[in-house]
């Protein structure tokens, strides 16, 4: 399949970093958007899991959050993606030291979901290895991460519905030129991924 790489990412910060909710669809718009620009995927929550030898909620039961947040933070300083999609942990954003230097490797994409869609998606809330305070639920968490992923974002994509292939054109309209986009959508239809867009999203 052709792609679209070309000169559509900065020299100078050739990746894409996707950030946002646990249910944002970051994995699965990550996966298509990496097929798009012929780049790798990287899932930093998959990275800890190799790195650790546990899943993140071991991690959690067992040492609690704010050790997950550190050792989050320690991975993801000493991750140095080249050329890839980036899908991190929705707690990425706790740590300014590793949001610094991921931006100063990529463009960073907020792909911003609604609490109400959130609510319906992530069903598994206790279970996902994610960063909060044991009182704390999606809607207080929502709150929370959101002026973050806002802080953090060079680009601002709603998945309002959720729409992998949709999210994916918005990014490549900020990258690419609208010619570019119109031969991808002429693409998706032999594509493995485009036709697998509807696994849920499984990162945080």
């Amino acid at each position: 399949m052709e792609k679209v790489k070309g000169s559509v990412l900065d020299a100078k910060r050739p990746n894409i970093i996707l950030i946002g909710m646990p249910g944002a669809g970051k994995s699965t718009v990550g996966r298509l958007l990496a097929e798009s620009l012929g780049l790798g995927f990287v899932d930093t929550d998959r990275l800890i899991e190799a790195q650790t030898g546990r899943t993140l909620q071991e991690i959690v039961d067992v040492d609690g959050p704010m050790a997950l947040r550190r050792i989050e933070e320690a991975v993801l300083l000493s991750f140095c993606p080249k050329g890839d999609v980036v899908s991190t942990g929705g707690s990425a954003v706790y740590s300014p030291v590793a949001m610094d230097h991921l931006k100063s490797r990529g463009q960073v994409v907020f792909l911003d979901t609604s609490l109400a869609i959130l609510k319906k998606r992530v069903k598994n809330f206790g279970e996902r290895g994610i960063i909060r305070r044991p009182d704390q639920g999606l809607e207080d968490l929502f709150r929370e991460r959101h002026a973050l992923y806002a802080r953090y974002a060079d680009v601002r994509v709603g998945n309002d519905p959720p729409d992998p292939i949709k999210a994916r054109d918005k990014i490549l309209q900020h990258l690419c030129c609208a010619e570019r986009l119109n031969s991808q959508k002429k693409r998706d239809r032999f594509s493995p991924a485009a036709r697998r867009c509807n696994v849920r999203d499984k990162g945080r």
